[in-house]
């Protein structure tokens, strides 16, 4: 997926515009943008928003809850596991036991609601705590249900208690950039996508596109969105280019032989490349 367009789960014009932007997929919300005297009310319109859009053929549909340290979270599971998300995007994670924890939910409500067991997966915010940076390499192998990993800018200064995420230039301070980096780490780590933050600024496209390649570049497979417009340029950054595809199949094609080293475009290469290119062709024909 290489968008993931965030939609507050108690706004009914809000849903309906979501299904028209051409996202990889929705995350209906019901922690940050859903205030407390109507949580009740998204629960249920994300429920029958679910039950109501059984076709998931064009847009995967998930569902932020609140973290499990908060009362809200298993009446959140308990609401939407009947409407058989594709996923679950859990927030505030502090530790791997909490995975395992939502494993064990998610499993027991799939019985429950009659979904197929093991199909909701699992989305983890894994930056958004103190405590949770020194427990990110700890994720791997815990369920086949982790699907992706990605990271947060914003939360954890609240946490930490820092005025601002940002240096005097305006770019993010050391501990911010450490924690995209750690969390891409673990990510691959633990086999499972990494996933780019939101790029909060949305009429700013020029400098989505900037972040967002970047975050390519880097080894992110997709970003959230918080707007519908940033859909399209993230979908755009995060798909490989004719000129890439080609060059990606003539280096596969080189290697064809079983070599383990074979020159191009009089360079020289290896393994690394190889895989590189295998990648970016699987992207393109998922």
């Amino acid at each position: 997926m290489r968008s993931l367009l965030f939609v507050p789960g108690d706004s009914e014009r809000k849903l309906a515009k979501g299904e028209t932007v051409g996202a990889d997929a929705l995350v209906l919300d019901l922690e940050d943008s859903v205030s407390a005297d109507r949580i009740e009310i998204a629960r249920a319109m994300v429920r029958d928003y679910l039950l109501g859009h059984r076709d998931r053929s064009r847009t995967r549909l998930w569902v932020r809850v609140n973290p499990l340290s908060s009362e809200k979270s298993l009446p959140d599971l308990a609401a939407i596991v009947a409407g058989a998300p594709d996923g679950v995007m859990l927030p505030k994670v502090n530790s791997a036991a909490e995975l395992a924890l939502l494993d064990n939910y998610l499993t027991a409500l799939e019985v429950r609601e009659g979904v197929a067991r093991g199909s909701v997966r699992v989305l983890l915010v894994a930056t958004e705590t103190a405590r949770a940076m020194f427990n990110l390499g700890g994720f791997g192998g815990i369920t086949a249900r982790l699907w992706g990993m990605t990271w947060g800018a914003e939360d954890l200064p609240a946490a930490l208690g820092a005025t601002t995420n940002r240096d005097e230039s305006g770019e993010l301070e050391f501990t911010y950039r450490l924690a995209r980096s750690l969390c891409l780490l673990a990510a691959v780590a633990a086999e499972v996508e990494p996933i780019d933050t939101v790029f909060t600024d949305f009429k700013d496209t020029k400098g989505l596109l900037r972040e967002a390649q970047a975050a390519r570049r880097a080894g992110f497979t997709g970003k959230i969105a918080i707007h519908p417009d940033q859909v399209e340029p993230i979908n755009q950054s995060f798909t490989p280019s004719a000129e890439e595809i080609e060059y990606a199949q003539r280096v596969v094609n080189a290697f064809s032989s079983g070599a383990g080293t074979v020159g191009l475009d009089g360079k020289m290469l290896d393994m690394p490349h190889l895989k590189q290119a295998q990648r970016v062709l699987r992207g393109v024909n998922k």
